[in-house]
C-alpha cells in the first residue's frame, strides 16, 4: 500500500497549479540535479498532454526554468523568480554550478500538443552532447505537486510500518474501533513514525501561517491577475467593505479587525468567500501558497479553517493541529482510491477533494465523531460529483477561484449535515463515494479534464493571442 503522510498533502509551494506548475517544477529540478553526473551542452523539455494544453496558461513553461536554475519551490522568495527569469531571457543562458549553456525558452521547451500513453501530464527533459542523447527522463505530474518517473517502479511510495495503514474509510473506522481511539489519534500516531510530536506541530504551524500569510495578502493586494483575461480581483475590496472604518497595517492588526466582525449570516458567508478568494488570487499571480490537496483548490481550506479560528469557538493551535491531521488524512484516501488530478478526474479531483477535506476538519473540530468526520466528507463530495475542469485560456482564473469559494461554502454545509444528522442512517458511505468518483473521472470526456477544450473554455470568446 502506498503510504502518505499528511504534509504529502499539504506543501509549501508556488502558484498557478500543482499539477502544471509545482510538479513540473520539481520534475526540472530533479533532473538539474541528475545532470551533475554529464557532461552535455544542450537541454531540451517535451510537453504532452494537458501540460502541452493548458501549459502557457499554467506558466508550466515558467515554472521549467526556475527548476532547471535551481530553485527550490518551498523555499524561495517569490520576488526573486521574475530576476531569475529576466536574466534567462535576456541571457538565453542556463547556469549549472559552474558551466553554462545556451538555453531559449522558445526554442527549448516544446509545447507538442499530443498525448502520451502514460498519463494526461507527462514531460520529457533530454540532454544532449554534440547533438547525442546523454541523458533523458520523462516525469508524469501526478496532481498535488506529486510527480513520477517513468521507469521508477514505486517512486514516490514509502516504505514506513504505520500502526495504522490506511487505505479507506473502513480501515479508520475498524482502527477507533478495535483500539479505543478517535481518528484524530490514529493520524497523529501515524505521523510520528516519520517526525517527532515537535516537528508535527512546526511543520502545521509553518502550514498554518502560510495559508493566513497568503489569506492576508490576498485582501490587501488589489489589480488586475496577469494571463490576459484582465480579471479583477476582488479580496480586497471585499476585505475593505466587511471592516469598514478599521484600519490596519500588520496581518496581526488585522486579525484582530476582523475578530470584531458581527457574527450575522450575510458577513460571515461573505468572509468565507473573501477568505477563499484572497488566496486563489495569490495563486493565480504566482504567490505563495499551501497545496490543499492542489494549487487550484488552495482556497478552501484555509477559509474553512480561519472561519473556525477566527469566528467559532476553538481551542486556538490544538483545533488548527486536530483540523490539518483530519484533512489531510481525507486527502490521502482519496489519492490512493481515486485522484487528485484534473486532468485525470475534473475538478471534481480538486474543488471536490478540498471541500470533503474541509468538511471532515471542520467536523473533528466541533465534536463530530470518526462516523461524522466521514459523513460530513462523504456529503461535500457527493455533491461535487461530475464537476468537470476548463479552465478559460488554461489560467486557472474562470472559473476556478470561484470555485473555491463554493467549496468551501459546501464543506460547512456538509459538516452542519453530519453533525446534526445519524451515519447510521446515511444511504451512501465515503469509500463508495471516493469510487464513484473516480469512475466519474474515468468516465469522463478528455475535453472536460484540463485540456480547455469544453465547456467554459470553448463557450467564453476571449479576444487576445495565445500567451
Amino acid at each position: 500500500m502506498e503510504q502518505l503522510s499528511i504534509f504529502d498533502i499539504f506543501k509549501i509551494g508556488v502558484g498557478p497549479s500543482s499539477s502544471h506548475t509545482l510538479g513540473p517544477w520539481k520534475a526540472a529540478l530533479a533532473f538539474r540535479n541528475t545532470l551533475t553526473a554529464f557532461s552535455f551542452d544542450n537541454v531540451s523539455i517535451t510537453l504532452y498532454g494537458s501540460l502541452s494544453k493548458t501549459g502557457k496558461g499554467h506558466k508550466t513553461d515558467v515554472a521549467i526554468q526556475l527548476g532547471l536554475a535551481g530553485l527550490i519551490p518551498e523555499t524561495t522568495n517569490t520576488c526573486e523568480m521574475e530576476r531569475i527569469l529576466d536574466q534567462i531571457k535576456i541571457t538565453e543562458t542556463l547556469f549549472f554550478d559552474s558551466r553554462s549553456i545556451s538555453f531559449s525558452p522558445l526554442m527549448h521547451i516544446d509545447f507538442c500538443n499530443s498525448l502520451h500513453e502514460a498519463h494526461p501530464n507527462v514531460l520529457t527533459f533530454r540532454a544532449t552532447k554534440k547533438e547525442e542523447t546523454v541523458l533523458e527522463q520523462t516525469y508524469t505530474s501526478l496532481g498535488g505537486g506529486f510527480i513520477k518517473l517513468l521507469g521508477d517502479s514505486e517512486p514516490e511510495k514509502k516504505k514506513i510500518d504505520f500502526p495504522f495503514s490506511i487505505e479507506n474509510g473502513a480501515d479508520v473506522l475498524r482502527y477507533t474501533q478495535d483500539n479505543s481511539l478517535d481518528f484524530y489519534e490514529i493520524v497523529f500516531q501515524n505521523e510520528q513514525h516519520i517526525r517527532t510530536a515537535k516537528q508535527i506541530d512546526f511543520k502545521l504551524q509553518e502550514i498554518y501561517d502560510t495559508m493566513k500569510q497568503s489569506v492576508y495578502k490576498g485582501c490587501i493586494t488589489e489589480g488586475v491577475l496577469p494571463g490576459g483575461l484582465k480579471v479583477k480581483r476582488r479580496a480586497r475590496a471585499l476585505c475593505s467593505k466587511l471592516l469598514e472604518e478599521h484600519q490596519y497595517k500588520t496581518i496581526d492588526a488585522w486579525e484582530e479587525a476582523l475578530r470584531k466582525t458581527p457574527l450575522v449570516f450575510d458577513t460571515l458567508n461573505t468572509w468565507i468567500s473573501c477568505f477563499a478568494l484572497a488566496v486563489n488570487e495569490q495563486n493565480a499571480a504566482m504567490g505563495k501558497i499551501v497545496t490543499s490537496p492542489t494549487n487550484g483548490a488552495a482556497g478552501v481550506i484555509p477559509a474553512v479553517l480561519l472561519y473556525h479560528q477566527y469566528f467559532a469557538k476553538n481551542k486556538g493551535f490544538e483545533d488548527v493541529k486536530k483540523f490539518l491531521l483530519i484533512a489531510g488524512e481525507i486527502g490521502c484516501m482519496f489519492k490512493k482510491g481515486a485522484t487528485i488530478s484534473a486532468a485525470e478526474g475534473g475538478c471534481q479531483a480538486e474543488i471536490g477533494v478540498s471541500s470533503a477535506m474541509a468538511a471532515g476538519g471542520l467536523t473533528a473540530c466541533m465534536g463530530g465523531s470518526t462516523k461524522q468526520i466521514l459523513m460530513a466528507a462523504e456529503i461535500a463530495m457527493e455533491h461535487h460529483l461530475g464537476l468537470t475542469c476548463d479552465p478559460i485560456h488554461g489560467l486557472v482564473q474562470v472559473p476556478c477561484i470561484e470555485r473555491n469559494s463554493m467549496g468551501a461554502i459546501k464543506a460547512i454545509m456538509a459538516s452542519n449535515l453530519a453533525l446534526n444528522g445519524n451515519p447510521e442512517d446515511a444511504i451512501v458511505n465515503f469509500d463508495q463515494v471516493v469510487k464513484t468518483m473516480w469512475e466519474t473521472g474515468l468516465a469522463m470526456n478528455s475535453n472536460f479534464k484540463e485540456t480547455s477544450e469544453g465547456g467554459l473554455a470553448i463557450n467564453v470568446a476571449v479576444s487576445f493571442p495565445s500567451c
